[in-house]
């Protein structure tokens, strides 16, 4: 059972509006007090999930929820293309963003080690019809 769930959506190539599902995240857990440190692993790797799903999806949803097992977890569910190599897409600076993403500053490649690494939990599928990422945190339930 979830003590907690929000939803959120993300439109492909929208910069404009770059960061603003994982402000809105980092702010509602704000509120609820949780581990500061915590609290920054999460606004990292979900910013970084966020950018990819502008940059190189066509777009999708985020799901926020939090178990009564302490377990805070986030699903990145987004619309193709997939990633055609996981396993280079998880090396440090390998990158298939756009001029127009890196004329924004993104695409230095480092967006899935990133969120791998300050994750307590993370789980990657990716097809052609799309990628569904989800990442955990453990924090007091």
């Amino acid at each position: 059972m979830s003590l907690f769930h929000q939803d959120y959506q993300v439109q492909r190539e929208d910069y404009a509006n770059a960061g603003r599902v994982s402000s809105s995240i980092k702010s509602v857990l704000k509120q609820m007090g949780l581990n500061p440190n915590v609290l920054r692993n999460i606004a990292v790797a979900c910013y970084e999930a966020e950018i990819n799903m502008i940059i190189h999806s066509e777009g999708g949803e985020i799901e926020l929820n939090i178990a009564e097992d302490g377990l805070l977890s986030i699903h990145f569910n987004d619309h193709g293309p997939g990633i055609s190599d996981l396993e280079k897409a998880m090396s440090p600076g390998w990158s298939t963003a756009s001029e127009k993403a890196r004329e924004f500053g993104f695409g230095a490649g480092m967006g899935l080690p990133n969120i791998k690494r300050v994750s307590d939990e993370f789980e990657i599928e990716t097809s052609p019809q799309g990628t569904r990422l989800m990442i955990g945190f453990r924090i007091q339930p």
